[in-house]
């Protein structure tokens, strides 16, 4: 059996790294990319490698589509080289940053930031990437629990998150033809150093969200990692076009 192939955007740190790992474990290849830490990107290279699955690291920023067509021809080249393939199966749009400002405060720059690296970014580097995504592959884009509950200081950022919902289910419908399916997962708050570490190191905030969750308590990176992992399972194929939310039951 071929073993599968995913590519993970942002997979050197946080969510994205976790992912990366867990997909290893069950025996996914793995193509990470890194926005400006070549030596933590090897660092996850090197772990995946020890659990005997092949992976490469290839820098990017997702908010500089002018990258795209170079990145791709280096993708291009790593499946060839590590793998002898022409196409990979999984393609997780992950990179993200995070900004904290009040809708009112909120600047054009960090705007236009948020756009690039979360909404104009994963739209055009996805269909970049498309001639090597396998058909019958499956695309994960990365939401947010913040697109279905509000709190202050997110406006932007979550509505990037909305669109990419929206955006979702437009790329089920046109690339079903091809048998690719696309479901979007919406972490809630997690403990990584997202934002800042916010939701890791203040321990009020901490606090606060844990009372806010069914389960009693933040999610950490495992709960996220664990659930990329099921939802690119091929148990779950014929799932398609579905928001996931994995937030621990974030305030219902």
């Amino acid at each position: 059996m071929t073993q599968h192939i995913a590519l993970v955007t942002g997979g050197s740190r946080g969510l994205g790294k976790n992912a990366a790992l867990k997909l290893a474990a069950k025996g996914t290849g793995i193509i990470l990319t890194y926005n400006s830490n070549a030596e933590e990107a090897q660092k996850v290279v090197h772990e995946i490698e020890q659990k005997g699955v092949k992976a490469a690291a290839l820098q990017l920023n997702v908010g500089d589509i002018a990258q795209f067509e170079h990145f791709t021809h280096k993708v291009r080249e790593q499946l060839h080289a590590v793998w002898g393939r022409e196409t990979f199966d999984y393609l997780l749009n992950n990179a993200g940053i995070g900004i904290h400002a009040s809708f009112i405060d909120t600047q054009e720059a960090q705007f236009d930031q948020l756009v690039n690296i979360h909404f104009k970014g994963p739209f055009f580097l996805t269909q970049s990437l498309l001639p090597l995504l396998q058909d019958g592959g499956r695309i994960l884009n990365v939401s947010s629990g913040l697109a279905r509950f509000s709190q202050p200081g997110y406006s932007a950022y979550a509505s990037m998150k909305g669109a990419m919902e929206v955006l979702t289910r437009y790329q089920a419908k046109e690339l079903g033809a091809r048998g690719i399916s696309v479901n979007i997962i919406a972490p809630g708050a997690i403990e990584t150093d997202f934002g800042g570490g916010m939701v890791r190191d203040n321990a009020q905030v901490n606090q606060h969200i844990a009372a806010q969750t069914a389960l009693g308590r933040v999610g950490l990176p495992d709960d996220i990692g664990d659930a990329i992992a099921a939802l690119l399972s091929d148990e779950l194929a014929w799932m398609n076009a579905q928001r996931v939310e994995v937030s621990g039951g974030m305030f219902l």
